[in-house]
């Protein structure tokens, strides 16, 4: 809504795309909330804004190795416009279209306490129910982890950042940890598909 995660998703391309022979495709789910609210919420966009990333077609989900969801939270779980995107996932679930991919979660808060575990945790039902791998960070992102000086979002569930009341940007930290989440999944995603040789 405000960018949070758009500015995340960038850095996760990044990190995907510094991987040899790996890229990463970025896409949206569709806005499920009103403009009237939105305008409200200050979260309106330019439509050039809304068009610069294409919406998903769930369909073409099978031909992906991997995914990396990035969504806001809402109460301590993902916002309804992801849910309402994984609900229209119903009919590759049936069938386990997605059995087997790993995936994983970044997302962006509006405090501290605003869910950067417990929103990354609940999503993982959705894994789950379509047979696809959780795949965590951990504490691959070394000392930064454990960084304590510098408020900054993420946890060992994902990529995150801490937004506020949606004025402040994502830190050069947070970037630099979804850069590195987008590195790390992609390794992961290559050595699964091609094998314990391909780095």
């Amino acid at each position: 809504m405000y960018g949070h995660v758009r500015l995340l998703a960038r850095a996760v391309q990044r990190g995907v795309g510094s991987v040899p022979g790996a890229f990463g495709v970025l896409l949206r789910v569709p806005e499920t909330l009103p403009r009237a609210v939105l305008a409200r919420m200050g979260a309106l966009k330019p439509a050039a804004e809304e068009d610069e990333i294409p919406l998903v077609d769930p369909d073409g989900l099978p031909d992906a190795d991997g995914f990396l969801f990035g969504f806001p939270a809402r109460y301590g779980a993902m916002a309804a416009q992801m849910q309402a995107f994984f609900d229209s996932t119903a009919p590759l679930c049936r069938h386990q279209r997605l059995a087997g991919k790993p995936a994983g979660f970044f997302v962006s808060t509006g405090t501290q306490c605003g869910g950067q575990e417990t929103t990354a945790w609940t999503a993982i039902t959705q894994l789950a129910h379509h047979g696809m791998m959780f795949v965590p960070i951990g504490y691959t992102f070394g000392e930064w982890m454990f960084e304590m000086e510098e408020l900054r979002g993420g946890s060992p569930y994902g990529a995150g950042v801490l937004a506020g009341d949606g004025s402040r940007p994502p830190s050069d930290l947070e970037l630099a940890l979804a850069e590195h989440h987008g590195k790390y999944m992609a390794t992961l995603v290559k050595r699964m598909v091609h094998g314990a040789d391909a780095g």
